[in-house]
């Protein structure tokens, strides 16, 4: 009985399910390389349609599961090529990526659900201030992974500068309320209408992004795209690190500040005197800063993954070092510790504990490795313990010629207009990029090719909103009107 139960419940809501992934599977559309951003808010109001009927979370975890796993597909290739897994364990462990991202949607539409009781048009209204939550719960939850951000899709448009207001999440609420307002035309057009009026009016009503008006300074940023299969190969070492020499003496006649990638020099420097005094000695011919990815050996077998800071006139190299880790694959969760034999190629690093910023004579440096430029909370802590600039340096070789490269590049330059500063991102192989305050970029090169991308930047004392108070004002002021939702619905 109960698999009869089951085959009948499939058959009824499966037509339901399917278009539910298929709307999903357009989201990612709205999201660089494309930036389609109507494709989000077309597939959201679909979605919210069939909500309407049927089982809410089933629905809401079909679409997550279009979103995120076949949104994710490059992680696929990634996973049998430096896995090394075979090509259906490559294909499983996205779709199980995709299945754990997808729960957050469903919570979304169950939730949204319970509290209209039963009302269409109160689960219409309460969609936009249910994603903000949704989308803060997806970034932090179980270390967060906020990865397409419904908020950077204001990048671009008259409404970015609620970013700096708002944040990231917050300013989700916008194309949420775009969607639901589109929804909502198909059952009663005069409130749909109001709707689409009230996000035409935020539009119109964005504050100004922040500006730098700070020392101007020149940067040169270095891509010597070094293929991920020879960046660790100690037989290719000598070319890595001449391709890198090569790029930074000319930088050095264009540029007061260098930065080059992370990890770019691939060893541990306190082990490899001979390189150090190498780099030592051209560091003192080109005369100018320099900020690199790289690594240091802490106590206890483990090491750090950071930027190193040289700096001329002095003979100290600083360190930051990461502080949000990749979890399995830069460690292990403590609650799963056998991981570790059975993948053993999972690295064991130690997530930094100091500020992230590297002081200089001209600027003051937020670090951003890698990953963390996704995290919004990374990018505020940096700027209110003082930087005036953001450095993220990057390796997405990993990924190859996908959208990935271009989908973390996204999220870097929100992290720009959230903070009011300029953000540098010196990528691999790409894309490197000198990103503004208000998130547009303003000098890069093609992926994949080698030289350097100069440009001026300025250093920033700005206080944005979101700096000083983050994402709890939206968050408290979320909960007197899911609390009036509830009530009513009694």
């Amino acid at each position: 009985m109960p698999l009869a139960k089951a085959r009948n419940w499939i058959l009824t809501h499966a037509w339901r399910l399917a278009a539910a992934f298929g709307l999903g599977a357009l989201m990612p559309l709205a999201f660089s390389p494309w930036d389609w951003k109507w494709v989000a808010v077309l597939a959201m109001a679909g979605w919210l349609l069939l909500l309407r009927r049927g089982p809410a979370f089933a629905t809401g975890w079909a679409f997550g599961l279009g979103w995120f796993g076949l949104g994710a597909w490059w992680l696929a290739p990634t996973f049998h090529q430096f896995g090394p897994l075979a090509w259906p364990w490559a294909v499983l462990a996205v779709a199980l990526v995709g299945a754990a991202l997808g729960l957050y949607p469903a919570l979304l539409g169950w939730v949204a659900r319970r509290l209209a009781g039963g009302s269409e048009l109160r689960m219409l209204a309460l969609f936009p201030l249910l994603v903000v939550g949704e989308e803060w719960l997806r970034g932090h939850l179980f270390t967060g992974l906020p990865w397409t951000s419904l908020g950077s899709l204001l990048l671009d448009t008259p409404a970015v500068g609620w970013a700096a207001v708002v944040g990231a999440d917050g300013a989700a609420l916008l194309p949420a309320l775009a969607a639901a307002s589109l929804a909502a035309l198909a059952l009663d057009w005069r409130l749909g209408a109001a709707g689409l009026a009230v996000a035409a009016a935020l539009v119109a009503a964005a504050p100004a992004p922040w500006r730098a008006d700070g020392a101007a300074h020149r940067v040169a940023l270095v891509q010597a795209d070094i293929p991920q299969r020879l960046k660790w190969d100690a037989g290719f070492l000598n070319e890595t690190m001449a391709r890198y020499a090569r790029l930074s003496a000319r930088a050095a006649s264009r540029a007061e500040v260098i930065v080059w990638p992370e990890a770019a020099v691939p060893m541990f420097l306190s082990r490899a005197p001979g390189w150090r005094d190498w780099l030592a000695r051209r560091l003192r011919v080109w005369n100018r800063t320099l900020l690199f990815g790289g690594l240091r050996l802490t106590g206890g077998g483990q090491a750090e993954n950071g930027i190193w800071m040289f700096e001329p006139g002095s003979d100290a190299w600083r360190f930051v070092a990461k502080r949000h880790l990749v979890p399995f694959g830069e460690y292990v969760p403590d609650w799963i510790p056998f991981l570790h034999r059975i993948v053993p190629g999972i690295a064991d690093f130690r997530p930094g504990r100091d500020a992230g910023v590297l002081s200089a004579a001209r600027s003051r440096y937020g670090s951003l490795v890698c990953y963390e430029a996704i995290f919004p909370d990374e990018a505020r802590a940096r700027a209110r313990a003082g930087a005036s600039v953001l450095v993220n340096v990057v390796n997405d070789a990993w990924y190859g010629r996908t959208p990935a490269a271009w989908q973390h590049l996204q999220a870097a330059r929100m992290r720009a207009v959230e903070t009011g500063r300029w953000l540098l991102r010196a990528a691999n192989t790409g894309v490197s990029a000198i990103i503004a305050p208000d998130g547009r970029v303003k000098a890069s090169r093609p992926w994949f090719t080698q030289g350097l991308v100069t440009g001026e930047y300025r250093d920033s004392r700005a206080v944005t909103p979101w700096m000083r108070w983050g994402d709890a004002p939206l968050l408290l002021l979320g909960l007197p009107a899911l609390a009036l939702a509830f009530w009513r619905r009694r």
